[in-house]
């Protein structure tokens, strides 16, 4: 594998500081840490742009988050510098997805259109709850955020470029 050349594609935001040994706290962006937990080398890329390589030296669950803490760097003054920043990892590493599954950069910018009410806007964004993710469509009625189950997500069509949905009544901003 030549890293240099291989994509880097996002898999958490670095959303804060943990103690005072320099531990990252960071937010996968799918449910599941498993990369993060698992990776002894990744990518961080900084608030300013800059990408770096690095290498962990922990890595544990805490609450719903992952703690990471890089080599090189125990001490709060050293880490906060990477705070707002993301963790990325080359596109080689990341793990097969089943049929139904999709990475973030897959469904980025898709047209998102309502069984009844037809196109309703684009995928902008998606977070992780507990119970589920949520999309963030934003269109001619502003922001909707449809939950990303079963029920509400009809298909994905990546050919096409089209989230076909069927949300109940009141979802939608007009309603």
């Amino acid at each position: 594998m030549n890293d240099r050349t291989d994509a880097l594609i996002e898999i958490a935001k670095i959303v804060g500081t943990h103690g005072l040994r320099g531990d990252l706290k960071v937010r996968p962006n799918s449910g599941d840490p498993e990369l993060l937990l698992t990776a002894e080398q990744l990518y961080l890329r900084l608030p300013t742009g800059q990408t770096r390589m690095v290498q962990t030296s922990r890595r544990t669950l805490h609450k719903g988050q992952v703690l990471l803490r890089i080599q090189g760097c125990d001490s709060l003054t050293q880490v906060e510098q990477f705070v707002g920043g993301t963790v990325l990892l080359p596109e080689t590493l990341l793990p097969e997805l089943a049929d139904d599954e999709y990475y973030w950069r897959q469904l980025k910018g898709l047209s998102v259109v309502d069984r009844q009410r037809g196109p309703i806007g684009k995928l902008e964004q998606m977070f992780s709850t507990a119970a589920h993710d949520t999309y963030v469509v934003k269109g001619a009625l502003g922001e909707i955020m449809i939950p990303a189950v079963e029920q509400f997500i009809l298909e994905i069509n990546l050919q096409e470029r089209v989230v076909n949905v069927d949300l109940p009544d009141g979802l939608l901003p007009d309603e």
